[in-house]
Parts: C-alpha cells; structure tokens; sequence
C-alpha cells in the first residue's frame, strides 16, 4: 500500500470519528473502509500510527485486553482534517522533497574561462602523473635489467679460479724471474759501468 492511500484511509477514519457523536469499536472502521482485502491488525496499526502523530486526535479507550479497543474524536479532529489531514502532510513532505531534489540536480553551471581552468588544472595533474609514471617505470626496468645480467653473468662469463698450490708454484716462477732478470741487471750495469771507466 503506498504511503498516499495510508494518508487517505487516515483521513476517513478521522472523517469517520467526526461524524459520529460516540464511541465506536476499531471494528466498525475495518468493516467500513478494508474488508476484506486487509487485515484488522492493519487497522489498529494505522490507528497507532494517527496517535503517535498527535495523540489529541482521537480519545482512546481500552478493553477486552485491548489497548486500542474504542475510539471517538475529539475537538482538534475536525480542525485538523480542516487543514488538509495526512493527505495534506504527505504533499507537503513530497514537494519538500522534490525541492531538495531539483536543488541537488540543478547544479550552478561552470563560464568558460572556469571550464578552460579546469581543463588546464586537469592537464598539468595527468602530466605530473604521467612523468612520476614515466619515472616508475624507468626504475623498474633499470633494477630488472641489472637482476638479471647479476643471474645471467655465470653462465657466460666464467671467472678462473686457482687452487693454493697453483698460486705458489706461479709465485716460485715470477720470484725466479724476477731474480733472473735482476742478475741480467746486474750484468748489464757492471759492463756500464767497466765501458764508462774505461773511457
């Protein structure tokens, strides 16, 4: 059931109460405006929903372990159904909403010199994020490049490695080499030398 028809039916069993000069079961009100399409329970639901609104709008009474067992108007009934009822609070609370509404979706249209500042603001965001992405990129790929030659670089390029004896025995030769050519010196020099006193 929408919510204007619930503010209508409201309406009648206000309509209902003001024309009656007594009280009357919740009962009556169901035979009259729901049967049988709703519950009574509906009744008594829309019946407490009409006294949590205004509790001066109906004079309650309770019996047969009913809390809302008898019902008759008061004097702010008819004035309030002069108003307009909940008819007239529904329309007013949907056109509020349909202001609100239309405030949300009219939005203050941008001037060009705004559109081109826009424009220009976004340009420079999207080229600032493009070179930080440009230089992320770089980053990656210089650090992938050099992970890889570290993990390719054994597999051609072989280092040599010698054992301890190796070593020594190349070291006994260069030693033995190097005193060889330091008597070659040696030889040299002293016949420099005998060639220079001689003259």
């Amino acid at each position: 059931m929408s919510e204007f028809f619930k503010a209508e039916l409201k309406d009648k069993f206000l309509q209902y109460a003001a024309e009656r000069d007594d009280y009357f079961e919740t009962r009556l009100l169901y035979d009259e405006f729901l049967r049988p399409n709703y519950s009574l329970e509906y009744v008594e639901k829309l019946i407490k929903e009409i006294i949590d609104h205004d509790s001066d709008l109906l004079d309650i009474m309770s019996g047969n372990g009913i809390k809302i067992f008898m019902l008759s108007s008061t004097a702010y009934t008819t004035e309030f159904l002069e108003e307009g009822g909940f008819t007239n609070l529904y329309v007013q609370e949907e056109e509020k909403w349909d202001t609100f509404l239309e405030q949300l979706g009219s939005t203050r249209k941008l001037s060009p010199k705004e559109k081109e500042n826009l424009g220009k603001t976004e340009k420079a965001t999207y080229k600032r994020e493009r070179i930080l992405l440009f230089c992320l990129i770089g980053a990656v790929a210089v650090s992938f490049v050099f992970t890889l030659f570290s993990m390719l670089k054994p597999l051609f390029i072989t280092e040599e490695y010698i054992g301890v004896r190796e070593f020594e025995t190349r070291i006994q030769k260069l030693e033995s080499n190097n005193t060889d050519l330091k008597e070659q010196l040696d030889t040299i020099q002293k016949q420099l030398n005998k060639k220079d006193t001689v003259r």
